[in-house]
């Protein structure tokens, strides 16, 4: 399976979206960061970014949404930063980690999702 894409490596499309589902869970249980989603329509924010993660683990782009800078400029506006970024990270290990990923695969997740660091900060 070393040809495989981390999202085919992941579990495909069940593994992508039970862990989005945990994923959002714990972020709206987390006080660092889940004031920044008050006032969404997390139903449509999970399939968003169920479509996001498949597409960035190399499964098929159905994404729609906009670009990583343009959609979060206004929350960096109102002081989205790193320490909001790096608990987003945490987070989404932990999840992996509690739906049994390997440590080595939850590496490639942390380093996919570093790879968006400057864009969604708007640097």
């Amino acid at each position: 399976m070393s040809n495989a894409s981390l999202f085919e490596k992941l579990g495909g499309e069940a593994a992508v979206d039970a862990a989005v589902d945990i994923f959002y869970r714990k972020v709206l249980g987390d006080d660092r960061i889940s004031h920044w989603f008050e006032g969404i329509d997390m139903d449509k924010q999970a399939v968003k970014q169920k479509a996001f993660l498949t597409y960035a683990f190399g499964g098929p782009n159905n994404y729609t949404g906009m670009d990583m800078r343009k959609g979060h400029a206004h929350l960096v506006e109102k002081g989205l930063g790193d320490k909001d970024f790096d608990a987003v990270v945490e987070l989404l290990g932990a999840t992996l980690k509690e739906l049994g990923v390997t440590d080595d695969l939850i590496s490639e997740v942390a380093a996919t999702a570093e790879a968006t660091r400057n864009d969604v900060l708007g640097r």
